[in-house]
């Protein structure tokens, strides 16, 4: 790790698909003093941003080159293919690859899938963008397989989705340059990867604040005196010889008090 000194803002790309809110507010709870910025960005251009400084890391979809980039993978997305609402693919609930053998399957030049062999029948040019490719479905051109998030991203009411099981899947992963792992690189890996505001592996945190002594009195102290000396109290009166409790009309311990006649008739 290169010690550098910390910047006064944490620039972080993402890709269209990823939604970084959950790690940007954890972020701003632990670091309220660092102001993080987003930075959204093509899959494709995702890599060049980070080699060129433009982000101090970036949610980038996989693979990516490890020469000069560090990655951890996160999770793998669902592939779907999305159709108009009244297509014959939504009868069921998943399709293969081969059973979009006679549609025209649309390939943008974005696209972020890595295929073998593309399914379907290709289009006569090839979209510019996804955004561009779900116009097209819309108006019954084509067909078109991306990331399920993608999917979510350019929702339409006219359009639905199915999972494809055999395609290829994307990952996501957080890279940035090696050659920066900054302290707020390592902050956010942390966060990331789940660790808490104390764990070792993330950069040393400040102490937390001593907590104030109890005032409650220590064991054998103030509190258990009282107690102490009614117990003696009554100790003190049976060894004196001092009945202790005796009702007054049975008579008292005087000279007189073993004496014992018939009670006195009432008037």
């Amino acid at each position: 790790m290169t010690s550098s000194e910390a910047s006064p803002s944490f620039r972080l790309a993402y890709v269209p698909g990823v939604t970084p809110t959950k790690w940007v507010r954890i972020w701003n709870e632990r670091l309220p003093d660092v102001p993080l910025t987003l930075i959204a960005v093509p899959a494709t251009e995702a890599c060049e941003l980070l080699r060129d400084g433009g982000a101090d890391a970036g949610f980038v979809r996989l693979p990516v080159d490890r020469t000069d980039l560090a990655a951890i993978p996160l999770y793998t997305e669902t592939t779907v293919v999305v159709v108009p609402k009244d297509h014959l693919v939504t009868a069921v609930e998943e399709v293969a690859a081969e059973d979009l053998a006679d549609e025209i399957v649309l390939h943008p030049l974005d696209e972020t899938l890595d295929w073998e062999r593309r399914p379907g029948r290709p289009a006569n040019e090839r979209p510019a963008t996804t955004a561009d490719a779900i116009e097209l479905v819309a108006a019954g051109v084509g067909l078109l397989v991306v990331p399920q998030s993608l999917a979510r991203l350019h929702h339409r009411k006219d359009l639905t989705y199915r999972p494809v099981t055999d395609a290829p899947a994307s990952r996501i992963a957080l890279s940035w340059l090696q050659e920066e792992t900054t302290d707020l690189v390592e902050d956010f890996i942390g966060i990331v990867r789940g660790r808490t505001v104390n764990s070792t592996r993330g950069r040393a945190q400040a102490p937390a604040p001593a907590q104030p002594k109890s005032k409650r009195p220590e064991a054998g102290g103030a509190r258990r005196k009282p107690a102490a000396g009614k117990t003696a109290g009554k100790t003190t009166g049976k060894t004196a010889g001092k009945p202790a409790g005796r009702n007054p009309r049975s008579g008292s311990g005087g000279p007189k008090g073993g004496r014992r006649g018939k009670p006195r008739g009432r008037s």
